[in-house]
């Protein structure tokens, strides 16, 4: 496919700037990939849709995913933790203010980290940066690697876990561009932008589709009879860069580190050689799985680096559900979505969805695909 064929006006309102006041109030729309039909609203014994006081539908919330599920079934989830990766420094002699967004720790023992900087042209190696006035963490640049990006050596003496504990304190939540270009970050967002069951540190954005899961709506999964799985795959900004190609197949994807331990792989094919349903929850998760699928169609375990970039045409190996956000235009999320469900009717709910005044974005509303 093209990457024309993913454009659609998405009203700048309609982006999700803050988080739901709960984690699982966040409107739910359900897709039903083999019947083509589109669920929005909640219905009454009747199967008509339920108004409100002022005679307007109300809508499915997160909340209700729970009545698509039974017994059994297993939802797979991405237990990468957010590290608060943007942090802001000064250029030694010019106090230039020089924006330093962390991606991964190159050297423990060096203290090297892979960055990206903002702006880039103003610095070059052997610039130093220093992140307090008057304080011990310092950094020197000492290897150009793109255009934005830059190796640094901090200049800090002590043990590690203390430099790392250090180095995330003068860190906030890495927000997408997008959020960064209409609000500060604010010290609530390192909260809000990571799931409850994170665990495993390594991600620069969070797996959002994960952020709706409360614990009082796990609780009730697990209450239930749902299985939890739980696959790593450390989120990094690659699905945020702009396609600049109109022929996908020559896109190239960043590449993530993963792992799909034993244990997962147990609970996930023990629920599909029962025939229950199995959930990837986010298209993070998917493209894990996707990558440690095996030809029988069973999880394997894994541990490595994945770019798999998943556009239509595409069948999946893995999952029969899929629950993801509401993703910007060209994405390569939305991408991953109508492989999973068709393009044709995952294009038509995101029109409705900018119809009914969904939002979008890590902060946004819901997807639920089911195969059915």
């Amino acid at each position: 496919m093209k990457l024309s064929q993913f454009k659609f006006k998405l009203p700048e309102e309609l982006v999700a700037l803050e988080p739901t006041f709960h984690r699982d109030e966040c409107r739910l729309m359900v897709v039903h990939r083999k019947s083509k039909r589109i669920e929005m609203t909640k219905k009454d014994e009747n199967g008509d849709d339920l108004k409100d006081e002022e005679g307007n539908p109300v809508y499915l919330d997160f909340r209700n995913i729970l009545d698509y599920f039974d017994e059994d079934d297993t939802f797979i989830f991405n237990d990468t933790k957010v590290f608060p990766a943007r942090l802001y420094g000064t250029k030694e002699k010019t106090d230039a203010k020089i924006e330093v967004f962390l991606l991964r720790e190159l050297n423990q023992d060096l203290r090297l980290w892979d960055v990206l900087v903002e702006p880039a042209r103003k610095i070059r190696i052997g610039n130093k940066l220093f992140f307090e006035e008057d304080g011990p963490m310092v950094a020197e640049v000492i290897d150009n690697t793109t255009s934005r990006g830059r190796t640094l050596r901090f200049l800090y003496d002590c043990p590690h876990d203390e430099f790392k504990r250090e180095l995330f304190a003068l860190g906030s939540a890495p927000l997408p561009r997008y959020i960064i270009d209409h609000r500060e970050a604010v010290p609530e967002d390192i909260e809000t932008f990571q799931t409850i069951y994170a665990k495993n540190e390594g991600a620069v954005t969070a797996p959002a589709t994960g952020l709706h899961f409360s614990r009082e709506l796990m609780k009730r999964m697990e209450i239930r009879g749902i299985n939890f799985a739980f696959v790593t795959i450390h989120c990094g900004l690659g699905n945020f860069d702009a396609i600049e190609v109109e022929d996908l197949t020559k896109h190239k994807m960043s590449s993530e580190q993963m792992f799909v331990t034993k244990e997962a792989c147990e609970i996930v094919n023990r629920t599909k050689k029962a025939g229950h349903k199995v959930c990837a929850v986010g298209v993070s998760t998917a493209r894990a799985t996707e990558t440690a699928v095996g030809t029988d169609g069973m999880l394997k375990e894994y541990e490595g680096w994945t770019n798999k970039f998943i556009f239509p045409p595409y069948e999946f190996g893995m999952t029969n559900s899929l629950v993801a956000n509401f993703y910007h235009p060209e994405s390569t999320m939305m991408m991953t979505q109508c492989s999973f469900g068709g393009y044709d009717l995952i294009y038509d709910a995101y029109k409705r969805a900018v119809k009914h005044g969904y939002k979008f974005g890590c902060y946004g509303d819901a997807m639920l695909i089911l195969d059915d």
